[in-house]
């Protein structure tokens, strides 16, 4: 068994060779049945298992979306559900903030002790957004005719963007939304996310689905396929930008791509789950493990405050 320890030279993390894929693998088995890949459990465990707390951990963060995400874009182009125009909006958007949050982290948050609570309130928000979707999911069910899934109405066959608005054709309906409320909710998004590690997909879509009225099938791919293109952005700033951090700010390649790996499977083994695990059972379990990691992060500078 001591023969599979091996110490990873960026990040100095010393570990099983089969852990890192196997832990994501468990993670994005139960958050892809929810529609997202996991990378958001991934930061916190990195910093307090494995004890990698350098810039590069968000950077690795960027590696593991990079790995795990293809597929899934790829399946959602063949199966013509791509929104071109969405996507390109959420991605000139998030590009820009990702390397602004990427600046923010190695000049103003290198420190564990500064960037705990930065993860602590953007896992509050997702903890909150999950509780909020629990609830209002039971609410649907309890109105008539409600907790009816919105099904796809065919393949996406083209869309435009405009300055005031974006169109997304299908084969059943054309949808509409506003551009400027998606552009720049999509770059403080990009921010948070070149920051944190993740691409923003966990955040702007339900905003898209919400707020813009988007079906999620519409919303889907663009999201996951931005996620992908900010995150290979992400990590290419982190590896490529020096900006004089403290800490090494390069991704570490070989264990984002062990823990790609497994993310990858986790998402293909969720997606059957979804017919198996009720969605709600799923979001309450995904609730409570982000509120423990928000409150273990935030309470201790909470409690500094009054003593």
């Amino acid at each position: 068994m001591d023969s599979l320890l091996y110490r990873f030279p960026t990040s100095d993390v010393e570990t099983y060779l089969w852990l890192p894929p196997l832990v994501m693998f468990l993670i994005a088995s139960a958050t892809s049945t929810g529609g997202v890949t996991g990378a958001f459990v991934l930061l916190p465990f990195n910093m307090s298992v494995l004890g990698y707390t350098s810039p590069g951990v968000s950077a690795t963060n960027f590696v593991y979306n990079i790995v795990a995400i293809p597929l899934g874009v790829w399946r959602h182009i063949r199966e013509g559900r791509l929104a071109w125009s969405l996507f390109g909006v959420l991605a000139l958007g998030t590009l820009p903030g990702v390397f602004v949050g990427y600046w923010l982290r190695v000049t103003l948050l290198p420190e564990p002790a500064r960037f705990k609570p930065f993860v602590g309130l953007v896992l509050a928000y997702l903890a909150a957004r999950v509780v909020h979707s629990v609830w209002r999911d039971s609410k649907e069910r309890k109105e008539p005719g409600g907790g009816a899934p919105q099904l796809p109405t065919g393949r996406i066959t083209g869309g435009r963007v405009r300055l005031r608005r974006i169109t997304v054709v299908t084969e059943g309906e054309t949808y509409r939304c506003a551009t400027l409320p998606v552009l720049f909710l999509s770059l403080l998004v990009g921010v948070v996310g070149g920051a944190y590690g993740i691409g923003g997909g966990a955040i702007m879509a339900p905003f898209c689905i919400a707020v813009m009225r988007l079906p999620p099938f519409v919303v889907a791919g663009a999201s996951l396929f931005s996620t992908w293109v900010t995150s290979l952005m992400g990590a290419l700033f982190y590896a490529l930008v020096p900006l004089g951090a403290s800490g090494n700010t390069s991704p570490d390649w070989l264990l984002g791509l062990l823990f790609g790996l497994g993310g990858m499977a986790g998402v293909y083994l969720g997606a059957r789950l979804q017919n198996v695990v009720p969605a709600r059972v799923v979001k309450i379990v995904l609730g409570v493990a982000l509120t423990f990691i928000a409150v273990r992060y935030l309470a201790p500078p909470i409690v500094g405050l009054f003593t």
